[in-house]
């Protein structure tokens, strides 16, 4: 079991305060993504987790086991980072099999682990080669292996993605969930890219200003977003906000139509709907159309309502014109509420 609990963790830097009292469990055999813009936190809560970095305050837990006072060797974990840290004068056998020969290991049980990993990783024609002979999706998948052959309770990846082409990270994405799902670890992987975020985690952990906002599936994450900031980051295009002023108890009035909206709110709220929740009708949402970009199979359009910037993804068939005005009608079950005062939520 690798049941990973991270409690009350804080973490300040002279002054600045890094992280603030994050509470965060990871289940055994979990696959959760630590998700944020730079300067959110989320990498030096990586390095809390596996102990490049000491807590200010907290705790954190592995397997029952509190582990924040252990050398980051005893804690039972495997590291992917940002740049390979392949070694050049080591063959991709000698690479991976590294972390073994450090710990001693038999060269049977070696030999055992480094075929296996390499499988998991499609490069067992690559064993006998060096690093510069290899591509840098090849010199990733040695790095993922040496991390997959120490047989780790945990391993941690910090954005080991973000050096690859465009095509090599999404198949890399496509296998990497795989193989981790089959080597039955559990996996705590950092990123800034909501697509990586959203296609690999069993959950999202949003991080924000040290904080986490949010921690849930990607689909209740991208669906029902606890804050606006996680409204507005996730999402490409992001979610549309518009002032909403109280009509009557439950009604709300936005750009001159009334919807149904929440019941107990103060009356400072925000209407939120996301772009592809849209259609044009006979009466909605008066839009002045600003700019139409053709985007395959849908168009992106950008619109001016009610003096706020607006966008639809629309049909690709439909004949429109800069300049004309639209009606859009949102899907009444996707519109959600955000208090203006608290960012929250509301139901």
């Amino acid at each position: 079991m690798a049941e990973i609990q991270i409690k009350n963790v804080a973490k300040r830097f002279g002054e600045y305060q890094a992280l603030s009292d994050i509470n965060l469990t990871i289940a055994d055999q979990e696959f959760m993504v630590l998700l944020g813009a730079s300067g959110c936190g989320k990498s030096t809560l990586l390095r809390i987790i596996c102990g490049l970095e000491t807590a200010t305050e907290g705790e954190v837990w592995i397997g029952g086991r509190r582990v924040d006072h252990l050398a980051p060797k005893d804690r039972g974990i495997a590291m992917v980072f940002q740049n390979y840290a392949v070694f050049p004068h080591l063959t991709v056998f000698e690479n991976i099999g590294f972390g073994l020969r450090m710990q001693k290991q038999p060269n049977d049980e070696v030999k055992r682990r480094v075929e296996r990993t390499a499988e998991l990783m499609h490069i067992e024609q690559l064993l006998g080669r060096y690093s510069g002979e290899l591509s840098g999706g090849q010199r990733q998948r040695v790095a993922v292996a040496r991390a997959l052959a120490m047989e780790p309770d945990v391993i941690l990846m910090d954005e080991p993605l973000s050096n690859l082409d465009a095509l090599l990270r999404l198949e890399m994405r496509a296998e990497l969930k795989g193989v981790l799902a089959e080597s039955n670890t559990t996996a705590i992987y950092v990123t800034h890219d909501q697509v990586e975020a959203m296609s690999l985690a069993d959950r999202i952990s949003v991080m924000h200003q040290g904080r986490i906002v949010q921690a849930a599936t990607p689909v209740e994450v991208y669906r029902n977003p606890a804050e606006r900031f996680v409204a507005g980051f996730i999402g490409n295009p992001p979610m549309n906000f518009l002032p909403a002023n109280r009509a009557d108890a439950g009604k709300w009035t936005v750009a001159g139509q009334t919807y149904d909206g929440p019941h107990a709110a103060d009356g400072s709220v925000e209407f939120a709907i996301r772009p592809e929740d849209i259609a044009p009708a006979e009466s909605g949402l008066p839009a002045k159309v600003r700019l139409i970009e053709p985007l395959g199979a849908h168009l992106l359009v950008t619109c001016d309502v009610d003096g706020t910037m607006f966008r639809a993804v629309l049909e690709s068939d439909l004949e429109l014109k800069t300049g004309e005005i639209i009606n859009l009608a949102p899907h009444a079950d996707r519109i959600r509420w955000f208090d203006k005062s608290t960012q929250q939520a509301v139901a």
